[in-house]
């Protein structure tokens, strides 16, 4: 199964979530909102509710979380994760908590010689 599945049947409003965000998809023809969507289904499985069910110092305690887990996904996966979230309130009209989440910094490389 899934990991949308898997949170449509945990959490079964989720699934008129991943509806409107797959519409978007189609609409928008972008293919990170479908990365954004597995990323907001693992957040769903984690919390077994919505994200708006969420209050922001639990957000925050989750994605420290990740931060410092070894075993955690990539950066890649982690800024999915944010962003997917920041989209995910905005689509719901969230604005202020889409807001709430932390900016990411870019990572400067350094070239050696």
């Amino acid at each position: 199964m899934s990991i949308v599945l898997s949170a449509n049947a945990m959490v079964p409003e989720f699934a008129l979530v991943v509806a409107k965000l797959s519409n978007q998809v189609d609409l928008r023809g972008q293919s990170t909102l479908n990365n954004y969507i597995r990323r907001i289904a693992l957040f769903v499985l984690h919390f077994n509710r919505l994200p708006e069910q969420i209050s922001e110092d639990e957000i925050n305690e989750y994605l420290v979380t990740l931060t410092r887990d070894p075993k955690s996904p990539s950066r890649s996966s982690f800024k999915h994760m944010v962003y997917g979230l920041r989209y995910y309130y905005r689509l719901l009209g969230m604005n202020k908590k889409a807001i709430a989440l932390p900016s990411l910094k870019r990572e400067i490389k350094t070239i050696i010689d």
